[in-house]
């Protein structure tokens, strides 16, 4: 298999990494952080006329056109820089839900102002109960006329806060656990009965509680297939578990080089750690298990857009297994390394762990995936 890039998607990688280094050093990202939005809005209308909201939307809709690797190439950079600002819950997310559950007309103009940074998404699904269960659905839709009414509650929604619409999923039919009676719909964060509790998250992102009772909507806004919504959130989570585990891999590697570049000034009996051999065994052992997590979240990018939900899934949940195990060993050994202020805020290298640290936990930890892999069994 060739691994090497195109020239369209070198440019793409080159295009955000000048973002990053030009437009988010570690002091504009604590400002972001502590703003009540949690971003600038100045950039996101600045990663809007990039074009990499539209990284992975068809150039019909007004795109990229990219897919998985493109999509990799996006978020090592972002996990990289650190970037707060809503990306994943809005793109990946929730614009996975509309790309691959509108239709027609609805899908291109919802798309289009996606694009163009008019419209913030966040993805509502897994609640108290559900642990990471994609197919525990308590929150109900129970027809009304020609519309459905919702009630239920949904726990740590990304983005919630700064989201325009909220894709909700809720159960139209079968029992609480069954796979078949789930339906998704777009819901506008402001409609009557829909509450947010908004939250910091330990990464500094902001999430949300989100309640809603007797939240009336339309027929229109169902994305896909009533009752059918559990294979359009298969196809959903494992794209964004791809993208997650390039985001970690960003963030290894800013780890890993943080660490170089500080045992090379740190001082110890007059001569900086990195002349000391056991510690340099340490830092070779941070850039396998970083190598480790890169191939394994290339093969994740290159098996997202899977028609084979088997092959797909199983890939995904070993990349998501092996990026939790690499992503904690080299967080834990740059804040070794880096000695008491590692676990300041003061310094760079705790954030960047805290953020692999919340991906570890999102949308399945290690656990969740090395089970899920072992259930599914390859085609013959």
């Amino acid at each position: 298999m060739d691994f090497r890039l195109s020239e369209e998607q070198r440019l793409l990688g080159d295009t955000v990494r000048r973002f990053v280094d030009q437009d988010y050093s570690f002091e504009s990202f604590k400002a972001r952080t502590r703003t009540e939005l949690g971003y600038d809005e100045s950039t996101w209308r600045q990663l809007a006329e990039l074009g990499l909201l539209g990284v992975p939307f068809a150039q019909e809709a007004g795109g990229f056109g990219g897919g998985g690797i493109e999509m990799m190439l996006v978020m090592e950079q972002l996990g990289r820089g650190l970037v707060v600002e809503p990306y994943f819950p809005t793109v990946v997310l929730g614009g996975a839900a509309i790309d691959l559950g509108a239709r027609g007309a609805q899908r291109d103009e919802l798309l289009g102002q996606l694009i163009e940074g008019n419209l913030k998404l966040a993805l509502a699904h897994y609640e108290p109960r559900s642990r990471y269960a994609a197919t525990r659905v308590e929150t109900s839709a129970r027809r009304d006329g020609e519309g459905f009414v919702l009630d239920g509650s949904k726990g740590v929604v990304l983005g919630a806060p700064s989201a325009d619409r909220i894709v909700v999923s809720a159960r139209t039919a079968g029992s609480v656990d069954s796979r078949d009676g789930i339906t998704l719909f777009l819901v506008d964060r402001k409609a009557a009965g829909v509450t947010l509790e908004s939250y910091r998250t330990v990464d500094d992102r902001r999430a949300a509680e989100v309640t809603l009772r007797g939240v009336r909507t339309g027929r229109d806004t169902v994305l896909g297939e009533v009752d059918r919504g559990a294979d359009l959130l298969d196809r959903v989570f494992d794209r964004a578990v791809a993208a997650l585990c390039a985001e970690a891999v960003g963030a290894m590697g800013a780890l890993h080089a943080a660490t170089i570049e500080y045992s090379k000034t740190r001082q110890q009996f007059g001569v900086p750690i990195a002349r000391f051999q056991v510690l340099q065994h340490r830092m070779v052992d941070m850039l396998i298990r970083f190598d480790q997590a890169q191939s394994m979240a290339i093969l994740a990018a290159l098996k997202a857009d899977s028609g084979d939900a088997v092959e797909r899934a199983r890939t995904v949940s070993a990349a998501k297994f092996q990026v939790g195990r690499c992503g904690r060993y080299v967080g834990q050994q740059a804040i070794q390394l880096h000695g008491g202020m590692g676990m300041t805020d003061e310094l760079v290298v705790g954030h960047w762990f805290k953020r692999l640290t919340a991906i570890d936990q999102m949308l399945g930890d290690q656990d969740w995936h090395l089970d899920r892999f072992s259930r599914l069994e390859p085609a013959a």
